[in-house]
C-alpha cells in the first residue's frame, strides 16, 4: 500500500472511543482495571441477558439472530456434549487459520497490488481456504426449506460458500449434528442450480463436476476437512418475519473432517456467494455482530443497520486485491496502561484482517514486541507470579492465589481515529495475554475473536465501525 494512501488513512478525521462501561466484575480506574478472578471461570449456564438492541430488530430492514459460541451452553447440545477442544488444540488450529490469511492477503502485496479502498478492482477466491475449520467458534440458528426446517450453522467472515449438511450421505456417512438432516426431496421451494446457469458460473474455483444437469460445488479446508455436493436454491428464515427466498448454498452430500456438532456454515464474506451479497437488495449490504463476552452468555447477528453510524468508531474498509473475501482495516497505534507505544506507522502498513474465525489477535512482531514489554513492565509491581508459555501464548500468569487481579488498559487505534478500548475479556485468556506475533514485519495483522467480543462490529461496504458495550 502506498505511503500517501496510508497518511491519508491515518489522518481522516474520526473520534475514538471513551472507556468502555465497567462490567458487573470489574471496576475501571483511569488506565488500570481490576477484575474478580471469579469472571475468568466458566459457567456451565447459559445468560441470555442480551440487551434490546439483539433482542427485536432496530427498524423494518434489519434481521437479528442470537449468536451463541459453539461449546458454550448456550450453544448446540451436540457441539457441547462432545467437549470444548483444549486451549493448546484451540491455538494449533487457529495458528493454522492465521498463517494461510496472512498468505492470502500477504500475496497482493508481494505481487505489487497492495490494498485499496474498499469497492475497487476484485479477483478470484482460492478454492482452498487453508484454514482449520475447527477453529469457528461461534453460531446462530436458521431455518431452510419449505416448511422450515431449523439450522444451526457457524459463522465465518472469511468464507463466502454457505452449506449444510444434506439428505442422502452415501459415503462418508454424515455426521452427528444438532438438527434434523435437511431432506431437499422434501422442501417444496428447493431446486438446484443447473450446471452453466450464471449462479453456477459464479462458483468459480469452487465449481465441481456436474451431475444429471445439477452445478456441483466443493470447498476444502486447510486441516484435511471438506464439503462437496449439489449448489442448491431454497429459502432461508432468519426470523419470523424475515425470510430470503433464492437463498444459494452447498447442499453437502459428502463431509469429512472437524464439523460434528454443528449443521452446516454461514458464509459472511465479501463475495457474491456470501449472504451479506445475495441479501444486498433487502439489507443494504450492511451488517453487524456482537460476539458474546463470555461462553455461556448471547450476543447477535444483524443484516440490515441504520444509515447512521452514530455510537459507532468507523474506520475506512480497505482490500486486497487479489484476495477480496476479507474485511480489512489500517492499524495506527497501540497504548498500554493509557501510554502510546513507540511503533513506527509503517509497521503496520500490510493492514489488519477483521476476522471471527481467528481467535488471539496477531500483530507484527515489532509491534508485538512493544506490546509484550509495556504489558509485563506494567504487571510487574503487582508481582503476580508468571505460568508457563500455553502454545503461541507466551506472556502468561498464574491467578489462582488471587480474588482480584489489575491489569493495565489496551487500546488499539484505527486509521481515520477509530480505538478499541479493551475490556479484560479482551486483554487475557486463559490467564495470558490475548495477543500474538506474525511471521514478519510485512505480514498482515488480524483482529481476532476474543479482541472483538462485547463489541458490536459494522460492516457497510465502506467502513468498519466498532461500538463498546453492546452485548
Amino acid at each position: 500500500m502506498g505511503m500517501a494512501l496510508l497518511l491519508t488513512l491515518l489522518l481522516c478525521s474520526g473520534l475514538g472511543f471513551l472507556p468502555p462501561a465497567a462490567a458487573a466484575a470489574a471496576a475501571v480506574g483511569g488506565s488500570y482495571v481490576t477484575v474478580s478472578t471469579s469472571s475468568f471461570a466458566v459457567s456451565s449456564t447459559c445468560v441470555d441477558d442480551s440487551p434490546g438492541r439483539a433482542a427485536s430488530p432496530r427498524n423494518g430492514t434489519s434481521a437479528v439472530l442470537r449468536l451463541a459460541h459453539r461449546h458454550g451452553p448456550c450453544g448446540p447440545a451436540k457441539a457441547s456434549a462432545l467437549g470444548a477442544p483444549s486451549l493448546l488444540d484451540t491455538l494449533r488450529t487457529d495458528q493454522r487459520r492465521a498463517e494461510y490469511i496472512q498468505r492470502r492477503v500477504s500475496g497482493a502485496a508481494a505481487a505489487g497490488a497492495g490494498l485499496q479502498l474498499a469497492g475497487s478492482k476484485s479477483a478470484t477466491v482460492p478454492a482452498n481456504l487453508g484454514f482449520s475449520i475447527g477453529t469457528l467458534q461461534y453460531v446462530v440458528t436458521m431455518s431452510l426449506g419449505t416448511p422450515a426446517v431449523t439450522q444451526t450453522m457457524e459463522v465465518d467472515t472469511g468464507s463466502d460458500v454457505s452449506w449444510v449438511q444434506c439428505k442422502p450421505c452415501p459415503s462418508p456417512p454424515c455426521y452427528s449434528q444438532k438438527d434434523p438432516l435437511f431432506d431437499p426431496t422434501r422442501s417444496s421451494s428447493y431446486s438446484a442450480v443447473p450446471c452453466g446457469g450464471p449462479a453456477c458460473s459464479q462458483l468459480g474455483l469452487y465449481s465441481s463436476a456436474c451431475s444429471g444437469g445439477q452445478c456441483g460445488y466443493v470447498v476444502s479446508y486447510g486441516d484435511g476437512s471438506t464439503t462437496t455436493g449439489v449448489y442448491s436454491s431454497d429459502t432461508l428464515t432468519m426470523t419470523g418475519s424475515d425470510a430470503l427466498k433464492g437463498f444459494l448454498f452447498g447442499c453437502g452430500h459428502a463431509q469429512q473432517g472437524l464439523f460434528a456438532g454443528v449443521d452446516g456454515l454461514l458464509g459472511l464474506g465479501r463475495q457474491g456467494q456470501s449472504l451479506v451479497s445475495q441479501a444486498s437488495s433487502t439489507y443494504g449490504g450492511v451488517f453487524s455482530y456482537c460476539l458474546p463476552p463470555t461462553q455461556n452468555s448471547m450476543g447477535y447477528l444483524t443484516l440490515g443497520a441504520p444509515s447512521s453510524t452514530s455510537g459507532f468508531s468507523t474506520t475506512p474498509l480497505l482490500t486486497a486485491s487479489n484476495d477480496p473475501t476479507y474485511y480489512i482495516v489500517m492499524l495506527a497505534g497501540i497504548s498500554v496502561g493509557g501510554q502510546q507505544l513507540g511503533i513506527d506507522v509503517s509497521v503496520f502498513a500490510s493492514g489488519a484482517v477483521v476476522d471471527t474465525g481467528t481467535v488471539v489477535t496477531r500483530l507484527p512482531p515489532t509491534a508485538y514486541s512493544a506490546l509484550r514489554s509495556a504489558f509485563r513492565a506494567a504487571m510487574a509491581p503487582y508481582g503476580y507470579p508468571s505460568a508457563p508459555a500455553t502454545g503461541i501464548l507466551d506472556t502468561c500468569y498464574d491467578f489462582t492465589r488471587y480474588g482480584t487481579v489489575t491489569l493495565p488498559t489496551i487500546s488499539i487505534t484505527f486509521g481515520g481515529g477509530a480505538a478499541m478500548d479493551l475490556g479484560p475479556s479482551g486483554i487475557l485468556t486463559s490467564g495470558c495475554l490475548a495477543f500474538a506475533p506474525t511471521g514478519g514485519d510485512s505480514q498482515p495483522s488480524i483482529l481476532g475473536n476474543v479482541q472483538q467480543r462485547s463489541f458490536e462490529v459494522r460492516f457497510d461496504g465502506s467502513t468498519v465501525g466498532f461500538m463498546p458495550s453492546s452485548c
